[in-house]
């Protein structure tokens, strides 16, 4: 899909054009969505927690964090077809209208089953991390795509560790109010579920699908594919190596990120004896390395491709998912505090560095199909959390050595970055485009 005036560079503090205002409110939702979907994991703990409350046993809470993201699989492949033939604007719209209704309806729950359900469905609204993605791909040029990708997406994550410290105290609020603690965290899941609301009528009135407008006129134009153009792309995408092999990345970064987000609070509860709120406080730790560290994998693989091409941009996502493995080897190890905190922060690094590589390539692998791409590799970190999380089915005390295993499991996929080749046609194509969308943007600077 060949999208014109995309922008060649970020200006943070620009909302007035729609590759900025798409950027903003992307990365925004997205930051949101995380709040509806791991809201509820920093208020499992407590004499008045979600445990203690339902009777949760240790399996039903290892399942509890399966069900949490075993939804978002399906959601994701199914959500990057439709960002192809509908546009962001509507996909976006739609999905956190609809992701709203679970967020605030989890505290009805009254039965572990009920609670399980639930739990699976909110995990809808990871889907979407897709759109956030598709949406600043079609919106910016290939010599800033890696960053823009990785920035909104990251921004985005950071939600995973503000919930786990913000919950908590929206907790001893509701509490303060006089609400009785027996049903805080009933009431405090109807917070993100409402601003979720109240951001999809942001989004269908702040943003557009595209450049130059939404996907409808730019078909009636024929300015862009027309759907019947669009069937098969998702088969071919699937079908494709280069994919499959993103998609076990994805599965070994940001997997590992939703499992740290899911089971760190808790590990952190029991391993080392820290309050609610103070596990929740150092483990939010592990997501706010979000706020720069996934727009550094972006930044840096951009900066690569400038002298080493697209093969350059995988060499780098390599060496950062070693490293990423390698650094959560030595957490699993860590048996006193004061060692565990700091190798959390260099472990988060390389996780939020990993996913920014990735998504600096997504774009490059298949533009026909770019939402199905998208899809894939993103239901990829979600199929690697669904599976991380039957190591965590036997409570906390086994909680280190599921680590350990997992850090073995991540060395040996970043050796799997290796198979996503590409021919001399499509690195000449990358530097082709990158040019003449840099030449564009300064003729018009100039005029």
């Amino acid at each position: 899909m060949d999208i014109k005036n995309k922008a060649t560079s970020i200006k943070l503090f620009n909302f007035s054009t729609p590759q900025m205002r798409a950027f903003h409110l992307s990365w925004f939702a997205f930051f949101l969505c995380f709040f509806g979907w791991f809201g509820i994991v920093p208020l499992m703990k407590g004499d008045h927690g979600v445990i203690q409350d339902l009777g949760l046993t240790k399996g039903q809470v290892g399942n509890s964090i399966i069900a949490a993201v075993s939804l978002t699989i399906f959601a994701r492949l199914l959500i990057g077809p439709l960002c192809d033939r509908f546009g962001s604007r509507k996909t976006y719209t739609v999905l956190l209208a609809i992701g709203s209704l679970p967020v605030m309806l989890v505290g009805l729950s009254q039965t572990p089953t009920q609670f399980m359900i639930a739990r699976a469905l909110v995990g809808a609204i990871g889907a979407a991390f897709v759109v956030t993605q598709y949406h600043t791909s079609v919106m910016f040029a290939p010599n800033i795509v890696g960053t823009a990708n990785a920035t909104t997406a990251g921004w985005g994550n950071l939600g995973g560790g503000v919930t786990q410290a913000v919950m908590p105290l929206v907790l001893a609020a509701i509490v303060w109010f006089g609400i009785p603690e027996v049903l805080g965290w009933r009431y405090a899941m109807v917070i993100p579920g409402i601003l979720l609301l109240l951001t999809a009528i942001a989004y269908w009135f702040l943003t557009q699908d595209a450049p130059d407008g939404n996907y409808v006129e730019l078909r009636d134009k024929g300015e862009i594919a027309s759907k019947a153009n669009l069937k098969g792309g998702f088969m071919e995408a699937i079908k494709d190596v280069r994919v499959i092999a993103l998609f076990f990345i994805y599965a070994a970064c940001f997997g590992i990120e939703l499992t740290i987000n899911g089971t760190a609070a808790l590990y952190f509860f029991d391993q080392f004896g820290l309050s609610l709120t103070t596990a929740g406080l150092v483990a939010g730790l592990f997501g706010l390395m979000n706020l720069f560290a996934r727009s550094m994998g972006g930044v840096l693989s951009d900066k690569l491709n400038k002298d080493g091409g697209l093969q350059g941009r995988v060499r780098f996502l390599f060496i950062c998912l070693l490293l990423e493995g390698i650094l959560l080897i030595g957490f699993s190890q860590a048996s006193v505090l004061w060692l565990a905190i700091p190798v959390l922060i260099l472990f988060s690094l390389f996780v939020q560095m990993s996913e920014g590589a990735t998504f600096a390539i997504v774009p490059y692998v298949n533009k026909r199909a770019l939402g199905s791409v998208s899809g894939i590799v993103g239901a990829g970190g979600n199929f690697g959390a669904m599976l991380a999380g039957f190591l965590f089915k036997y409570g906390t005390e086994h909680f280190a050595q599921a680590y350990l295993i997992l850090g073995v499991l991540v060395v040996a996929s970043a050796f799997g970055a290796f198979a996503v080749r590409f021919s001399p046609e499509q690195e000449a194509d990358a530097k082709a485009e990158t040019k003449q969308r840099l030449t564009a943007a300064l003729t018009l600077e100039a005029s």
